[in-house]
């Protein structure tokens, strides 16, 4: 019916009066078989953003995928993915003279709740152009403490985020990548006073924050990547409503036991009140 009567009315109205979103109605899904690979292409992306076509299918290659040069090619256009190549969107700027701080995530055993916080940042692709999502997660419940979506990659981003999280918690050890926005000052001095260690991975070793890389992976795959978005204001509710409405209250979890981060954490604080 709206498509019918897009030539005579705008999109946006006719989406407020069936009482969907915009996005719903943009609903592009990718194919089941494509979204690892999709993580995959933007993950190497991300952190070797010279790459140019070629180097990103060996690289494709050396990491055990099954590469296609037909199949990338079409993931690349249909998903607006040869912008990141022409554009070189990269969310991670690692070239500071901040301090750098050890990984003490390594060897840790996480058994409480924000014991460990870890922080990321990805990017998200609308009709035209870019915003930005920061995360704060806590490792031991899998809850998203905070979260900041925007058009700039500035310092605020992470810093709203984790302000966000500081609201009801406090965590022992943050760890994040060493990106300038997680070795800013203002960042590092917010987490030092309210006596969090700061833990960094080594520069473009994702595989040093996983469990950043995984929830950004879950968002991309359930969310992002299952919609299209018009503008910031679409992003941030659509992704806002998966974070806080879907994700932390009703996705289960293996790794939790199969119940939801908020159940998981509501279960463990019930076995052992403080």
């Amino acid at each position: 019916m709206i498509q019918a009567l897009c030539p005579e009315y705008p999109v946006r109205m006719l989406c407020t009066l069936w009482g969907i979103s915009p996005s719903s109605y943009y609903y592009k899904p990718v194919p089941e078989d494509d979204l690892s690979f999709l993580v995959a292409i933007e993950e190497i992306l991300l952190n070797y953003p010279t790459y140019g076509y070629r180097r990103l299918v060996a690289e494709l290659a050396r990491r055990g995928h099954r590469v296609n040069h037909k199949r990338v090619l079409r993931l690349l256009r249909q998903n607006d993915l040869v912008h990141i190549i022409n554009k070189r969107v990269q969310t991670t700027d690692s070239r500071h003279s901040f301090r750098r701080y050890p990984n003490l995530l390594k060897g840790c055993k996480v058994v409480r709740p924000d014991q460990v916080w870890c922080a990321d940042i990805t990017y998200i692709h609308l009709r035209q152009g870019f915003v930005y999502l920061a995360i704060v997660m806590d490792v031991f419940t899998r809850c998203i403490r905070g979260w900041c979506l925007d058009r700039s990659l500035s310092s605020d981003l992470a810093l709203t985020a984790l302000q966000q999280g500081l609201q009801g918690h406090r965590p022992e050890m943050h760890h994040s990548d060493q990106g300038v926005q997680y070795a800013a000052s203002d960042y590092v001095e917010l987490l030092q006073s309210v006596g969090t260690q700061v833990s960094m991975s080594a520069p473009a070793r994702p595989c040093e924050n996983p469990y950043a890389e995984r929830v950004i992976r879950t968002i991309k795959e359930e969310e992002v990547y299952l919609n299209e978005y018009e503008h910031l204001g679409d992003a941030r509710l659509n992704v806002g409503h998966f974070i806080d409405d879907v994700y932390q209250t009703k996705r289960i979890h293996s790794a939790l036991g199969y119940l939801t981060p908020v159940e998981f954490e509501a279960r463990w604080y019930q076995e052992f009140p403080l």
